[in-house]
């Protein structure tokens, strides 16, 4: 770490986290008086840029522009800040600056919506009426996907985040803050974040390095700003709870199991979402039925849904295992690391690099983890052809094992990036299943319609757009934590 990293005001708040976090002053060999000294002096800068931020929002116009809500059945529109951070809505000015007023910020109380992923921070606020009401939605790259860099590199993005949100005065009116945490252990409903659930994230981020340490940067940052302000963790791992033991185990020695060892699941909140959706369309699957929920994006998996509980699903310890992803390679032969090790010398570091950023599509076709781009190329690039035979192919067996272990299928639903958007790959998944009584509408898979299977078919096949901002703001007023803390609840020292 340098020193414009360890002294710099504006890196502070981000440095003061991750140092205490990630124990970085144990490489420096400081005692611990020196380190708290040198801690101090991080967080006073810290809070000199919290005390910056809170000043520039209290001088806020309000006249400025006004960024409409994103409307389910309009044209998305994307603008990029010179921050980086990408704004969506259907009706965006297209000469608008940095400095961007909502429409219900001055009026209604919101909901603020942190989405942290490995490669990028997504965000949403939704003002609190019934139902919620998505008023800006965006997200900031953290530095690449699929070998392309962005040049946001965190944590500034984080920091470039919270400085924007701060300087549009948003946090004048959020009631609460809900995250989505990718793993939760055993943790089966959203819960407020107090030092004993903070504590806990810090000690289970081996089973998410890539995803947990970035949540958590956020959840303290915002700490920091706001120590009163509710923040809520939404488990990407508590649809899952309900999976049975024989689906839980891995078949290793049982003393594994004591220490945690087990198949989770993850993109419980999408799954949660598309449960909710076929509810709301009157699918009697959803509650007394059997369903097959294929989240398909530059990460993808599957689960199995009988009567409404999760009984099975694709990804496992980690969400690196199941079906081949963008940059992540499913499924492996445990063997091969050991043989990697003796012909490459590679490291358990480098391993856990190649099977989560250099494998899947990306690795397969060596150009490219995004599948639009492979099924642009496959006529001439054998290399993009083959990554998207796997790709389909791998879904197409987990749906048939699915159906298998439910004894049967009612409804198969399509949702993530991919399956949203690929008719091509959802007409390759699916095609051979008619023997699973799946079958497919020609014209109504190509128009992506909700409902794209034939009248034939014995299984309703639908195409669901997710929401995870949605589920997550949904879970933040179900847990009754909309209303401003006491302080003296809610405080706790950020690690």
């Amino acid at each position: 770490m340098n020193r414009f990293h360890m002294t710099h005001p504006r890196a502070g708040l981000s440095v003061y986290a991750t140092c205490k976090a990630s124990k970085a002053f144990d490489s420096f060999r400081l005692n611990a008086g020196t380190q708290s000294r040198i801690l101090g002096v991080m967080k006073k800068g810290a809070q000199r840029a919290v005390g910056k931020r809170k000043r520039k929002i209290d001088k806020l116009s309000p006249n400025l522009p006004r960024v409409p809500g994103v409307a389910s059945n309009a044209p998305v529109v994307t603008r990029t800040l010179p921050t980086g951070i990408q704004l969506e809505g259907t009706d965006l000015p297209l000469g608008f600056s940095e400095q961007v007023e909502l429409a219900s910020a001055d009026h209604e109380p919101n909901i603020l919506v942190i989405n942290s992923g490995s490669s990028s921070i997504k965000f949403a606020l939704f003002s609190i009426q019934d139902p919620l009401v998505r008023t800006l939605r965006g997200k900031i790259d953290r530095g690449g996907v699929g070998g392309v860099e962005t040049g946001v590199q965190a944590p500034s993005a984080a920091n470039a985040l919270l400085d924007w949100l701060g300087e549009q005065g948003i946090f004048r009116t959020v009631r609460a803050v809900g995250h989505r945490v990718v793993h939760g252990l055993h943790h089966s409903a959203p819960e407020r974040i107090t030092q004993p659930l903070l504590d806990e994230l810090h000690r289970i981020v081996p089973f998410a390095p890539d995803h947990l340490p970035h949540a958590l940067e956020l959840i303290e940052a915002i700490h920091v700003l706001d120590p009163a302000l509710p923040q809520i963790a939404c488990f990407d791992t508590a649809f899952h709870q309900t999976l049975p033991r024989v689906a839980r185990m891995l078949p290793i020695p049982r003393r594994f199991e004591a220490q945690g060892i087990q198949r989770f699941g993850f993109h419980g909140l999408s799954y949660a979402f598309l449960m909710e959706e076929l509810v709301r369309l009157g699918d009697p699957a959803a509650t007394r039925g059997r369903v097959i929920l294929a989240h398909l994006g530059s990460g993808a998996s599957l689960a199995a849904v009988r009567d409404g509980r999760s009984i099975d699903t694709s990804m496992g310890l980690t969400p690196t295992a199941g079906i081949p992803m963008s940059t992540r390679s499913g499924d492996l032969d445990p063997a091969l690391f050991d043989q990697l090790a003796r012909i490459e010398s590679m490291t358990p570091a480098g391993f856990h690099r190649m099977v989560t950023r250099e494998s899947g599509l990306l690795g397969l076709s060596e150009t490219s983890g995004d599948i639009r781009d492979l099924l642009a190329r496959e006529a001439q690039d054998v290399r993009a052809a083959e990554a998207v035979a796997l790709f389909c192919y791998q879904t197409k067996k987990w749906i048939g094992s699915f159906t298998a272990a439910l004894g049967g299928l009612d409804s198969l639903v399509f949702s993530g990036g991919i399956g949203e958007n690929a008719p091509v790959v959802r007409a390759r998944i699916c095609e051979g299943l008619g023997f699973l009584g799946i079958e497919l509408d020609e014209q109504a898979n190509t128009e992506s319609a909700q409902t794209i299977s034939s009248q034939a078919s014995r299984v309703r096949i639908r195409v669901i757009r997710t929401d995870e901002e949605r589920m997550i703001a949904r879970s933040v007023v179900r847990s009754g934590a909309t209303g401003r803390g006491d302080p003296q609840e809610t405080t706790w020292e950020a690690n």
